[in-house]
């Protein structure tokens, strides 16, 4: 056997060599995916929000909408939502007509004879939520409600009107209640009161920067409604920061 044909044998084959040389690169850039694509994942990866405070910790600085308010951890009705910082939406009750939160206590422990529970209406509840493209308030009274509402308002309460929302559309059995003499001033969409005894509810909503805070209090408290509406000027105040 001639030496030049076991030179050609055992010569090193150019493809195997090539695929060692581009496999190389790749051993290296390899990891460096691997890296860049868990930092990708990390910052992406959903999380939970800070955990939540107890009902009795001081007054929590939240923002929805990126609008600031102060709020007390015993008036947000949902545990979890008991954190500062953004949200997406808040519940909040207080008591009437004090406009002070819950008290912690009845939170957490079962109601006894010697310290009852406030019945559910003698609260107000409030929601604060991210507006996004809602309508604004004046906007809804001039453009959405004129569709559904009656042509002549009746008399309410002293010095309200009440228009009612007629029967088949998406308010029925629903009244605008507003002040005769400035609807601007003071403004509710109401439910009637039904069978058994089941009160309506009246709610208010505003617009405070992007943030849309919705108010819901019993329709009974009309007949009231300026003590009403001075009170629920106040309890917006006491949830905006100072100089808000």
């Amino acid at each position: 056997m001639s030496t030049a044909y076991l030179h050609h044998r055992h010569a090193p084959r150019p493809r195997r060599q090539h695929s060692r040389l581009l496999a190389r690169p790749l051993t290296v850039i390899g990891p460096l995916v691997a890296v860049a694509l868990g930092f990708v994942v990390y910052v992406l990866w959903p999380r939970w929000p800070g955990a939540a405070v107890g009902p009795d910790a001081p007054t929590l600085p939240i923002t929805i909408g990126g609008t600031a308010f102060n709020v007390p951890p015993a008036a947000i009705r949902v545990p979890m939502q008991r954190r500062p910082g953004a949200h997406e939406r808040v519940d909040l009750n207080f008591i009437w007509p004090s406009l002070q939160p819950p008290d912690p206590a009845t939170l957490t422990s079962t109601p006894t004879k010697a310290k009852p529970r406030p019945r559910p209406f003698e609260r107000v509840f409030a929601t604060l939520a991210v507006a996004r493209d809602s309508l604004l308030p004046e906007e809804r009274v001039k453009t959405i409600y004129p569709r559904y509402a009656e042509t002549e308002p009746v008399a309410g309460p002293e010095g309200l009107a009440v228009l009612p929302f007629r029967q088949g559309t998406p308010y029925q059995g629903e009244d605008l209640v507003y002040d005769a003499t400035t609807p601007s001033q003071f403004l509710v969409r109401c439910s009637r009161n039904g069978a058994a005894a089941t009160p309506g509810i009246c709610l208010q909503v505003r617009r405070i920067g992007e943030a849309e805070v919705t108010i819901r209090f019993p329709r009974d408290w009309l007949e009231d409604w300026r003590a009403v509406a001075g009170n629920l000027d106040r309890l917006i105040e006491k949830l905006r920061p100072p100089g808000g």
